[in-house]
């Protein structure tokens, strides 16, 4: 008989609790609201079924959690909800988050009814509108104005390459109606649209152009069914704006599969566009070699010259020049940026180093000072760089027991434990954020340590981080599960440090929680990995429990060996693997060898790129919590060697392989 999971062992244990203490209620006692109940009344509202949540919600009168009941009843019938009650939800429950997020949801089935009245009269209450309800808001004014100028701040929403909601499209039709979108304003989000891969959300808007300039779908059709042989080719209409724009869309949609052969194309035809058109098509060109990890990216961009950028592609100049160690041309390339983006720690650090390289010592220490105090990859880096090591300075709070009493007892904190049993976890998120808003440093403090006393190691972590100047590293990089985690690293022989750092970035210590992907437990193993590692231990991957914290921990600590062992032993390049797979891993390598900071920050993957400087962070702050020597963040980097051709059979963890480049990862 297989073991039942811990979540299900808990819910069964729970209602057998409230069973029993139900048959225990004398004649005459009055049953309280019980956990059960509730637990019935969320799965009903799972399920969209609004006649059981109705039967169930008199039990639940007087519930810790009645609001939320009440939350689901009305929004499962929202569109035909008699107005009074909603507002009278919105008053009773203004201190809860449901509140704003009901009037949210209350807005925009007001908007898609045209229901302009109420709209206009709860609109003004709501914290903080997104995109959709901004749109029904310029619906609003356009329905009682039809006035361009009040719309004019919808104008921003349409510079996107991405889908907008449908209710954009009326507003966005009634801009172009009016003139307030102009034919360059539509050629412009094509080109945002192309560019960021929605390659039919751009056939829609090139709809949009007056007839004079407007390509035909079998123009677009063309392209986009061979956009390779139609750029080498070079068949478009030139001397139009049309056909320009047509060759740079076929040239965006070869450069995002294969820059070297968009490159070689392109240099056929740029001559034949005006300069900005050439600079710009000498850009994608650019922008797409760089993620592709191509060493002739950098000399591209130079091609590209003073074409205008935005923040992704002027972070991929620092990095094509990165790969190929130009460094007069990463200091040039940060210094380019706008002042506040080349703040960023990542641009401070490698605007110090090139300094460095180019012999500046006083400018680079300059920059090293004000970096290495920053708790991050590249402030442990700076601080390194100054011969200093790492040894991060706590200040605890010992929490008063009254002030944790006090604190414990605040209804909204009670909600939140509650919430937390009873599988409903991004709302006891939601209400913790309200929480700990506005404390100070000590009021975050002593919430931290109370999150972590009862088990939120998330909730703990996060909020300790939010401190400004008083720093508990103890609550920040905390060792639960240390028996599991430490025999886990042991029987593997890694460093605990590293798995820790692992377990920490990818589940904050949350035993259950189970990713978007379908990622599960301590060490967010995918279920085809836990099984593949099972066989190869010799363990029964028919009763995987992974959800256990011992058995996750075993099981991705033995996966984390294997591709540490596949790629050289550096961490680095482990936990990229990790993340985003040992063929992604290894295809990210250089032609040349790479210092493991470069190969981090050069990964094509936003997520993945994060997540590995983050892992290789967190190890430093738990090698100084665990006491263990001294390994400095330089040297777990290493050297990554040039790629080879080895192949791999284990499983990646992460996404689905694919070829880099690809739209989707588009930063």
């Amino acid at each position: 008989m297989r073991a039942m999971p811990a979540s299900l062992l808990r819910s069964f244990i729970a209602r057998c609790a409230v069973a029993l203490a139900a048959a225990c209620v004398g004649p005459g006692v009055e049953a309280q609201p019980s956990d059960l109940d509730f637990v019935a009344a969320r799965d009903a509202f799972r399920a969209g079924d609004s006649e059981r949540l109705e039967r169930i919600a008199p039990q639940l009168k007087g519930h810790l959690l009645e609001a939320y009941v009440d939350y689901w009843r009305l929004r499962l019938k929202l569109d035909d909800a008699d107005p009074q009650a909603v507002r009278a939800f919105l008053k009773l429950h203004a201190d809860l988050p449901l509140a704003d997020r009901l009037r949210g949801e209350w807005l925009k089935s007001l908007g898609r009814r045209q229901a302009w009245d109420l709209f206009a009269a709860e609109y003004p209450a709501l914290a903080a509108p997104d995109v959709e309800l901004a749109c029904d808001a310029a619906q609003l004014r356009l329905a009682h104005k039809n006035d361009a100028g009040d719309l004019s701040e919808v104008r921003r929403i349409w510079f996107s390459g991405r889908e907008q909601p449908e209710s954009c499209q009326p507003v966005f039709a009634a801009l172009l109606a009016q003139g307030a979108l102009t034919a360059r304003d539509v050629w412009a989000r094509f080109r945002l649209a192309h560019e960021a891969g929605n390659f039919r959300l751009a056939a829609r808007i090139a709809a949009e152009l007056p007839s004079s300039e407007r390509p035909s779908p079998r123009e677009i059709q063309r392209i986009d069914q061979g956009a390779r042989a139609v750029l080498a080719k070079g068949d478009f209409r030139w001397s139009s704006l049309t056909g320009r724009e047509l060759a740079l869309y076929a040239l965006d949609r070869v450069a995002q599969a294969d820059a070297s052969a968009a490159h070689q194309a392109w240099t056929r035809w740029a001559r034949r566009l005006p300069e900005a058109d050439r600079l710009y098509g000498h850009l994608l060109v650019a922008y797409h070699g760089a993620r592709q990890l191509l060493p002739e990216a950098s000399a591209w961009y130079r091609e590209a010259g003073d074409a205008a950028q935005n923040e992704a592609e002027r972070a991929w100049r620092v990095r094509a020049a990165l790969r190929v160690g130009a460094w007069s041309e990463v200091a040039h390339a940060i210094d380019a940026m706008p002042s506040e983006e080349a703040l960023d720690p990542a641009w401070r650090y490698w605007k110090a180093r090139a300094l460095s390289v180019q012999g500046q010592d006083q400018d680079a220490t300059r920059l090293y000072g004000g970096l290495a105090t920053d708790h991050s990859f590249y402030g442990l880096l700076a601080a390194e760089a100054l011969g200093a090591n790492v040894m991060p300075i706590s200040e605890p709070l010992a929490p008063e027991p009254a002030a944790l009493a006090a604190f414990a007892a605040r209804p909204a904190v009670q909600r939140v434990l509650k919430l937390s049993a009873l599988d409903l976890r991004s709302e006891g998120q939601r209400e913790w954020v309200s929480v700990v808003r506005g404390l100070s440093d000590e009021g975050l403090l002593l919430a931290a340590a109370f999150a972590q006393s009862n088990g939120l190691y998330d909730r703990s972590i996060n909020t300790a981080e939010l401190t400004r100047r008083r720093h508990d590293f103890g609550l920040r990089y905390p060792t639960p599960f240390e028996a599991e985690i430490d025999a886990a690293a042991r029987d593997n022989g890694l460093d605990a440090a590293l798995v820790y750092g692992l377990v920490r970035q990818e589940s904050r210590f949350v035993t259950e929680i189970v990713s978007s992907s379908g990622a599960v437990g301590l060490m967010q193993l995918m279920p085809p990995t836990a099984r593949w590692v099972a066989r190869r231990i010799g363990a029964d991957d028919r009763s995987l429990k992974l959800t256990d914290p011992a058995g996750n921990a075993r099981l991705g600590a033995y996966y984390l060996r294997y591709v540490m062992d596949k790629l050289d032993g550096l961490p680095v390049l482990a936990a990229a693997a990790y993340n985003a797979g040992p063929k992604r891993a290894q295809a990210w390598r250089g032609a040349v060898p790479l210092e493991g900071a470069i190969y981090a920050e050069t990964i094509p993957f936003a997520e993945t790129r994060d997540y590995v400087k983050k892992v290789l962070a967190n190890a430093m702050y738990y090698q100084a919590r665990l006491g263990l020597p001294y390994v400095a963040l330089k040297d777990r980097l290493g050297v990554v060697a040039p790629r080879g051709a080895g192949g791999d059979a284990a499983p990646q963890n992460g996404p689905a392989e694919s070829a880099p480049g690809i739209a989707a990862d588009r930063e």
